[in-house]
């Protein structure tokens, strides 16, 4: 299906509208009658669609508190209403093509050809998906459902509800289920291409967001976590998908780079191929652009399934490695140890890893291990030439969505359940499952043991920002200060191999010195550069254009 690619720049040309004024300018690109005659002209059409797959950003997370690059202006809370915004602009771009597909595949009679079905089913999926692309970051938006005309009243809607751009969304990955495929019956060729399975999924995810995001903003979860259950539970029910082992124990750290593409665990992929279309996640963390902090170190449970604060277990910050030991596997696999041994690209050979400098680290002290390709290339010209793929949907976000639906919906969740879902991905890496008795007997929170699993298994997936915002914890997380290394009180100031060479003890210059808390940790941002108003940066301004063009389009609050 990565050939897929090869086809895009043919359809671009074909199906692109172009406009000076109105982004929901209709799409007429195709003058050619004899196009939209055969399902392929319909695969064609639809295989533009999933370019749009890349809106998810792994990066995200540099916008809450758990990973971090530099000042950005949604962590600071200084970003401000623009002119245009390409958040607000892409999405309608492919619901316009999606739409595109709807009205030929009506006009010319192939509404009742199955393999057309297919790819019309295909286009329900994508015109959900780029409404949600929306909805997550605006909220209720004008629901374009047909190709307008270039006067068409249409053109110039005002903004559905949260409510019925949500039923909306679901109602088009309903319908889209009924015509996608299973899994299971897709030819070699096809591997990676729109299923029902991921239909369900995004149902799923869009429900879970929105039954939590009206349950702690106080509107009522509107029987949306009834429906992210049964979505869930259907996935898993299908037995069509399982978590990636491939790799035993280090299974995890791999699902991430190449040897995780088309596994069992994949659901939906954005999809990359060297020369075609290359990525370089890779070349980006090694440059430190994508790091974790403190917060997200803290998060990963002691092996006796205990938080730091509470386990006998944890061994503190007193070497440079000591809050690595006796820990979830997955620490180690998201983080790279100081001084471990590992293997990057452009590099032919093993080195060590580089806990004496800053500037390699990145603005947090730490490593990232998770998206470290081992595909070795010898020679800088191919920095952007990583092929594996990246997640956009899989298996283990199913399982997390499943037990945390559950929770919120009824207040507990049986350990049968626990058993379906956590525990599941808890055993992948060796780690005790999650029980109520254990729960209870330690003084532990169910909800925020089912959040830190989350945090802990999709890190650095981008999830964290729009978590905190439907939790309606924003405001109290990302204000906080940033963290990162313990300097003052560690083997960073008190071994005399750091201390005395100037090469290793940079972290012990001024400064650095001056830049630790109370306690001895890096600051890495202080709180006094961040921001998030309760009152306005839930939501995102819509840009001042497309009200100036359409005053039925009101304005986010705060805006």
């Amino acid at each position: 299906m990565k050939k897929l690619y090869n086809y895009i720049i043919l359809v671009v040309l074909l199906i692109s509208g172009c406009t000076k004024d109105l982004d929901l300018y209709p799409l007429d690109s195709i003058s050619d009658a004899t196009f939209w005659e055969t399902a392929d002209d319909f695969k064609l059409a639809s295989n533009n669609l999933y370019y749009s797959l890349s809106q998810q950003k792994i990066e995200a997370d540099v916008e809450s508190e758990i990973a971090y690059f530099t000042d950005n202006s949604i962590s600071n809370g200084t970003y401000v209403v623009s002119d245009t915004d390409d958040k607000w602009n892409t999405p309608y771009t492919y619901i316009r093509q999606c739409n595109k597909i709807f009205a030929e595949a009506e006009n010319s009679g192939k509404l009742e050809d199955a393999d057309v079905k297919r790819f019309v089913a295909e286009a329900k999926f994508f015109r959900a998906w780029n409404y949600w692309m929306l909805f997550r970051l605006y909220g209720g938006v004008p629901l374009i459902k047909d190709v307008p005309d270039i006067d068409s009243e249409g053109l110039y809607d005002a903004r559905a509800t949260r409510k019925e751009t949500v039923d909306f969304m679901l109602q088009d990955l309903t319908d889209a289920t009924l015509d996608l495929p299973l899994k299971s019956s897709l030819a070699s060729a096809d591997v990676g291409r729109i299923t029902k399975g991921a239909a369900l999924s995004l149902k799923a995810r869009i429900a879970l967001f929105e039954g939590t995001w009206g349950k702690y903003h106080g509107t009522g979860d509107g029987g949306y976590l009834d429906v992210a259950i049964a979505s869930a539970s259907e996935v898993i029910d299908s037995n069509e998908f399982s978590l990636f082992t491939g790799k035993g124990a280090e299974s995890y750290r791999y699902l991430f780079i190449e040897e995780g593409d088309d596994s069992p665990e994949s659901i939906l992929d954005s999809r990359y191929e060297v020369n075609v279309r290359g990525q370089n996640f890779s070349d980006r963390i090694l440059g430190g652009e994508y790091i974790p902090t403190k917060k997200l170190a803290d998060e990963y449970l002691c092996t006796d399934g205990l938080p730091i604060d509470k386990s006998d277990d944890f061994n503190g910050y007193d070497t440079r490695t000591s809050e690595y030991e006796n820990r979830d596997p997955r620490m180690e696999m998201t983080f790279v140890r100081p001084g471990s041994s590992v293997v990057w690209s452009l590099f032919p050979e093993p080195i060590e890893s580089w806990p004496f400098f800053p500037s390699r680290n990145g603005n947090t002290g730490y490593m990232t291990n998770k998206y470290r390709s081992e595909n070795e290339f010898g020679n800088t010209t191919q920095q952007n030439q990583f092929g594996w793929d990246t997640h956009v949907i899989r298996y283990a976000e199913v399982l997390l969505i499943y037990a945390e639906a559950l929770y919120e919906k009824n207040g507990s969740i049986s350990d049968i359940d626990l058993d379906k879902s956590i525990n599941v991905i808890r055993d992948r890496v060796g780690m005790l499952p999650l029980k109520n008795t254990f729960v209870s007997s330690n003084g532990l929170d169910m909800k925020e043991e089912i959040r830190r699993e989350r945090t802990v298994e999709l890190a650095l997936e981008g999830y964290r920002y729009d978590d905190l915002r439907r939790w309606k914890i924003a405001e109290e997380v990302l204000p906080q200060t940033v963290l990162g290394i313990k300097i003052v009180g560690s083997q960073w100031g008190t071994d005399p191999i750091i201390i005395n060479d100037d090469d290793k003890n940079i972290y012990l210059k001024e400064d650095y010195q001056s830049r630790t808390d109370a306690n001895g940790f890096l600051i890495v941002e202080p709180s006094e550069r961040r921001y998030f108003d309760e009152g306005k940066h839930y939501l995102r301004p819509l840009p001042t254009r497309e009200i100036n063009i359409n005053p039925k389009l009101e304005q986010n609050p705060g805006w």
